[in-house]
């Protein structure tokens, strides 16, 4: 699996640095793939001091670098050297071996992934690897967890927290644990109904939200409107995927949750910031949890249904944007031809 993020947002009690919109942990290495520095270093003029940590085999750490080689390393960054040393990811639902996910009728996994020398020649170890497994325990029954029938919203409320996770493992290149902290710190900026306890009504309005959210600038750096669109392929693939997947995909999610949580726990902010992180957090576990359950419960015909409803509105926020775009072209355009006239 491809470790280390790229690009991101302010981990949560940390100082960081940001170039060009890149943002560098200062006191960790979880951002960055330790190999990426390392084949940085190879290429560049050290100090003997680090040649000599280097040659001998040590880890090295951002804060090793002397300050010239940080200018060093913060230049390759905004030059964009660093991207061509990082394998792009190919997400775990567009693999073949993602088709072919059973849990049981409780929702655990039904079948224990082989050994690699036990694989298929035609299947590879790390494609298996890289497909999240399914609950350790049974997913208990809906009406055991609330009293309430579940909300028609909740078909919503899945489309958007499938779009953070998809966002954020992409943001993450498919390792949120080199992370989690920053991963969980992602999923709740992005997500309406997680971390904003929001009620979005339609697929268009969440999907709207989160294609206002990746053109800010928190986030356009990573690729702004394109980006965000594409994400929603991604949405649209899971669901594609049908109910195996679903739950495998909110398993990992609530994964990443509750290591987010553990990590929140050891890092040592202002006591009240800590603890709204820490209640925020939960509540979003509970969320996920209350979510995968539903899933596993809804007929496997739902989620085809879904993904039709996700396209199309993929086609109708594409159209809004269009427009938007062509009248302020067109304001501009009428702006500056009045200029030109006040000027003659």
């Amino acid at each position: 699996m491809n470790r280390g993020k790229l690009f991101g947002t302010q981990p949560i009690g940390q100082d960081i640095i940001d170039v060009t919109g890149f943002v560098i942990s200062c006191i960790s290495l979880r951002c960055i793939q330790l190999k990426i520095l390392q084949n940085w270093l190879e290429d560049s003029t050290l100090s003997d001091e680090t040649m000599e940590k280097l040659l001998s085999g040590q880890e090295i750490s951002f804060d090793d670098l002397s300050l010239e080689e940080k200018k060093q390393f913060h230049r390759a960054i905004a030059y964009g050297e660093l991207s061509k040393m990082i394998k792009p990811w190919d997400p775990w639902w567009s693999k073949p071996s993602a088709r072919k996910i059973r849990l049981s009728s409780e929702g655990t996994q039904l079948v224990q992934l082989l050994p690699e020398k036990e694989l298929p020649d035609d299947i590879g170890a790390e494609e298996f690897s890289e497909v999240p497994t399914g609950p350790e325990t049974p997913l208990p029954p809906l009406s055991s967890l609330s009293s309430r029938e579940p909300s028609p919203l909740l078909t919503v409320h899945l489309v958007d927290i499938l779009y953070s996770y998809c966002f954020t493992l992409r943001l993450y290149n498919g390792d949120w644990r080199s992370d989690a902290l920053g991963s969980v710190t992602v999923v709740l900026s992005l997500s309406s109904v997680l971390g904003q306890g929001a009620q979005p009504e339609t697929v268009l309005e969440a999907l709207s939200h989160f294609l206002e959210q990746v053109c800010c600038p928190a986030y356009r750096h990573v690729g702004g409107l394109q980006f965000g669109l594409s994400v929603i392929d991604d949405v649209i693939s899971l669901l594609s995927l049908g109910t195996s997947a679903l739950v495998c995909a909110l398993c990992d999610m609530h994964r990443l949750i509750q290591e987010g949580e553990k990590e929140a726990r050891s890092e040592r902010p202002r006591k009240s910031r800590r603890d709204g992180i820490r209640r925020a957090i939960k509540l979003a576990e509970r969320k996920i949890y209350f979510i995968m359950c539903w899933v596993h419960e809804q007929p496997e015909e739902a989620w085809s249904s879904l993904a039709a409803i996700v396209r199309a509105e993929k086609a109708s926020a594409m159209e809004f944007q269009s427009s938007n775009k062509t009248e302020k072209l067109n304001n501009k355009a009428e702006a500056k031809g009045k200029r030109l006239i006040e000027e003659i």
